[in-house]
């Protein structure tokens, strides 16, 4: 029993030490003439699908939740950010180029199409971005006529 004592005390002086290593979380400032709803002007449905579904981990306009803040949950949710903005990330649209920008907004159809996209941990602690099938739908339509029209 006394081994055990010693176990969980090293446990939680393990998990208060790891609250000191920082994770940033500094958005980078938005330049309107590259990202990607002001360069488009999306309607506003589009916007709030994709503010509301999206741009926490596709663009530097980032809310970080309450769990953010606490290691080693921080880390995970840090790591799905970075991943997500090197697939994808809005906020720099127009500095990438034609070939890119039709490679990501088809990716992004098909992530919408097959439900893979949000992610299912997030759309646990974020019921705003659990899109229904009709604004999976306006969000595949609007990205699809870009496509179509070629107007990236």
């Amino acid at each position: 029993m006394k081994t055990f004592k010693k176990v969980v005390f090293w446990i939680f002086v393990s998990f208060a030490i790891i609250q000191f290593i920082p994770i940033d979380k500094t958005n980078k400032p938005i330049d309107k003439s590259v990202n990607f709803i002001d360069v488009k002007k999306s309607p506003s449905k589009v916007v709030t699908l994709l503010k509301n579904a999206c741009y926490d981990c596709h663009s530097n306009e980032t809310v970080y939740p309450e769990y953010a803040y606490i290691a080693p949950f921080s880390w995970s949710v840090k790591d799905h950010i970075n991943e997500g903005r090197e697939h994808l990330n809005f906020s720099v649209w127009n500095s990438y180029n034609k070939d890119l920008k039709e490679s990501m907004l088809s990716k992004a159809v098909q992530t919408l199409k097959d439900k893979s996209m949000p992610l299912p941990a997030y759309i646990v602690y974020h019921d705003d971005a659990n899109l229904s099938e009709a604004e999976r739908t306006v969000l595949v339509k609007y990205f699809e006529e870009i496509l179509k029209t070629k107007s990236y």
